[in-house]
């Protein structure tokens, strides 16, 4: 256990360079583990040995032994899945590294008597750190000076109430200063803080907990299931048959390659890691991949209005003051600026406008906090003088009626108020007076309009969730067009209750006054009616709604705490980037889902077809390089196309019930058509290579056919693709050292019309199901 090394580190001057090698040399650094992203050589081997390579691999051993080497040509499938699913992923791992690097968290440290910003890695016990609001506790500490420090530790301990810390008081990593500011020593670091957990954690590469790929593998299992006993009753079966052992051999393993949906986990691998590539050039880190898939349910959004749909650079427009107080307004807003050590927005723009004056010396300092509304500071020999929200610090009044009509024309207004008396703690002092207004104004972003419109066409819902006047955030609201912005909600009118809170959360857009709890509670709210939540942000006062919401998204200009708790952060700030963001996430889900349904039809018709053969003890219909020259024209082809498309439908639960409820019939009708048009060809006693190539040619046409439904709606590059397709396979009929090399010998006319037939009749009966089905 690591323990102090000096009794007393000086607060001012902190260690010294000499101090600091000798724990270098110690090894007392904050040696944070790094990101435990898979290292190159676990990506190969985790795409190299899946359940499917090595089934497949002991299959094509069979073949290669038994069969002709184009039987074999389903090989190539296990190197390009590899090989894809290599590249893919560490192209993604490689963008997700870069931008940690930008991302990478910094501490604030006092060494010889300087302040510096270092890497959290180079943090050494006993090391003096600074922290102010906004900023995370990277590593446990001792708290050494405290001005209204105040921190919350939700992350650790589940309060969401700001715990004050005082000097000698217990800080932990992990937690975030939300008040105030201070200095504090680290009395753990490396793997004993707190914050390498969550480091850890927050930049783990996986692809787990997501409805996709849990019903991938709920899928997957189906199958596995399915194969074993189909697969040897099939090898039973063909070993029986007349045509000898190396026939049926390669009859079996054409039919059990089929039943395997090899490419299914690869192209949703491929889809995921594309997605973080696209995401990272837009400078989006994506901290989980499961984030991506959340993207595509997202149908409420809330955001902020500063920084989000307005550009965040404060000015003051206005100061009232009351009874010609200009002067005494005037020093006394410059005097309280240059009492905080940490300003917020507001009190910045305040110190730009009035410089601090002469003569006034702070005794106590209450630094802003969004729960509060409000900060202050005692000057000697002068009282006291809070800013803050008006309808905080002043309940009735003439003043308190023309605040509200600035609010309304969409300024933003904090009263300065003086009392004689000094300030006790986070109370206001009594007998409160106003002296001033202070009317301060903020750009609307350019594109703020565009993205809200966007969502109101996609059907993503948009909440302003802010802590300002209701009356200004409902006038900027109301200038990029959000509805229901006429109507906004005072956040201290809020119900208790959850449902009452739900329904009024469901029913209005525009929020105002709101602190951290009930943004926390809006959300929650929201989600117990089923809603799919992001949260944006960029403030401590942000972090627990982020924390709390489906997808957390933080600005990278933002806090260091809420891009700690945030599953995405936009890297350049931009609010305009989300459309692109989500759009990407409908990208990946809505492909993968269409894809999966080619994909787990072909295992349906293969495990019917098997089945059927097996029980009636006939010869299988193919042979092994057939369903290859299938697979990879109405499946594997397309469907890595497809699989990268744009797509901007929105996902919603229900991916397997969806994918079997189409893959089952269409699957059945595949293998019908199949059995019969074989039976056909029999009957008309042709060549068992004709025999093939009709059940060949009739299960090309019904899996185009599926590919289509699969496709829809058919925009011109989708219709360019199934073209393409079906032309390959005529090219494949009508050359003939093609056709010799995938032994295809066409059936005489009236077999192949009654194929066609076939295709035309169960291929129309499929689409009306599909239909009626609306999957």
């Amino acid at each position: 256990m690591q323990v102090a090394e000096l009794a007393q580190v000086p607060p001012r001057s902190g260690l010294t360079a000499a101090e600091v090698a000798d724990r270098v040399a110690r090894g007392l650094v904050n040696d944070v583990p790094s990101a435990p992203t898979r290292t190159i050589g676990e990506i190969v081997r985790a795409n190299l040995f899946t359940r499917f390579n090595l089934l497949l691999g002991s299959l094509l051993a069979v073949i290669l032994v038994v069969g002709p080497l184009q039987d074999a040509l389903f090989g190539l499938v296990i190197v390009a899945n590899t090989v894809v699913g290599i590249v893919q992923e560490v192209r993604a791992k490689r963008t997700l590294d870069h931008l940690e690097v930008v991302n990478a968290p910094k501490a604030t440290v006092v060494r010889d008597g300087r302040v510096e910003e270092l890497a959290v890695g180079q943090v050494v016990l006993d090391d003096v750190l600074e922290a102010a609001a906004g900023d995370q506790v990277v590593v446990d500490g001792e708290v050494l000076e405290a001005g209204g420090l105040e921190v919350d530790e939700s992350l650790l301990t589940g309060e969401s109430e700001p715990v004050s810390r005082q000097e000698g008081d217990r800080v932990l990593s992990g937690s975030f200063v939300v008040a105030g500011a201070g200095r504090y020593r680290a009395t753990r670091v490396g793997r004993e803080a707190y914050a390498v957990q969550l480091t850890e954690e927050a930049r783990r590469f996986t692809l787990a907990s997501s409805e996709l790929r849990a019903g991938v593998d709920q899928i997957l299992k189906y199958v596995t299931w399915a194969l074993v006993p189909t697969a040897a009753l099939l090898f039973i079966s063909q070993l029986r048959q007349d045509n000898g052992p190396r026939s049926g051999l390669s009859g079996a393993v054409a039919g059990t390659v089929a039943m395997v949906p090899e490419g299914l986990v690869l192209l949703t691998s491929v889809a995921f890691a594309v997605g973080v590539v696209r995401l990272g050039r837009r400078q989006v880190l994506v901290r989980e991949l499961p984030a991506v898939e959340t993207l595509a349910r997202v149908d409420v959004v809330c955001f902020d209005k500063t920084g989000t749909i307005t550009v965040g650079d404060l000015a003051v427009q206005e100061l009232v003051p009351q009874d010609g107080a200009a002067d005494e307004a005037a020093a006394a807003l410059g005097a309280l600026a240059a009492a905080d050590p940490n300003p917020n927005a507001t009190l910045r723009a305040i110190g730009e406008a009035f410089p601090a004056p002469d003569g006034w010396r702070p005794e106590t300092v209450v630094p802003f906090s969004s729960a509060r509304k409000w900060s202050g500071a005692t000057f000697a020999g002068r009282g006291a003088y809070l800013l803050g929200a008006p309808e905080v610090l002043l309940h009735e009044g003439q003043l308190l009626r023309r605040a509200e009509a600035i609010a309304t024309a969409g300024g933003r207004v904090v009263l300065l108020a003086h009392s004689e008396r000094p300030m006790d703690g986070d109370t206001p002092p009594d007998g409160l007076a106003a002296r001033a207004m202070v009317v301060i104004g903020d750009q609307v972003r350019d594109d703020a309009a565009a993205t809200v419109a966007w969502f109101a066409e996609e059907g993503v819902r948009v909440k302003v969730v802010s802590g300002d006047h209701p009356r200004t955030v409902a006038a900027i609201a109301g200038r990029v067009g959000i509805e229901g912005a006429g109507d906004p909600v005072d956040a201290r009118t809020l119900p208790t209750d959850q449902a009452q809170l739900a329904d009024l959360v469901e029913a209005r857009s525009v929020f105002g006054r709101v602190v951290p709890q009930q943004k926390r509670a809006m959300v929650g709210a929201l989600g117990a009616r089923g809603h799919v939540v992001a949260m944006t942000g960029d403030g401590v006062n942000d972090v627990l709604a982020l924390k709390d919401a489906d997808l957390g998204i933080a600005m990278g200009s933002g806090s260091a705490a809420s891009r700690a708790v945030a599953e995405l952060v936009l890297m350049d700030g931009r609010f305009a980037t989300l459309p692109a963001v989500m759009a990407e996430g409908r990208r990946v889900i809505a492909n993968v889902e269409r894809v999966a349904k080619v994909f787990v039809t072909k295992t349906v018709y293969a495990t019917v077809l098997a089945l059927a053969v097996g029980l009636a003890g006939l010869a299988f219909p193919f042979l092994p390089r057939h369903l290859t020259l299938i697979s990879s024209l109405t499946i594997g082809i397309p469907g890595f196309f497809l699989a990268l498309e744009p797509n901007t439908q929105r996902s919603k639960p229900g991916f397997v019930r969806r994918t079997l409820a189409f893959a089952v019939p269409a699957g059945l009708a595949a293998a019908l058509a199949t059995l019969v048009a074989y039976q056909l060809a029999d009957v008309e006693n042709v060549s068992t290579d004709q025999a093939r190539t009709t059940a060949t040619l009739t299960l090309a046409g019904l899996g185009l056919v599926v590919l289509a439904l699969a496709a829809r709606p058919l925009n011109p590059l989708r219709r360019l693709l199934l073209v393409g397709m079906a032309g390959a396979f005529v090219v494949v009929l009508v050359v003939p050292w093609l056709r010799a090399f995938f032994a295809l010998s066409l059936p005489p006319l009236p077999v192949a019309l009654a194929a066609l037939g076939l295709v035309v009749v169960l291929g129309a009966a499929l689409a009306l199901v599909v239909v009626r089905l609306r999957v």
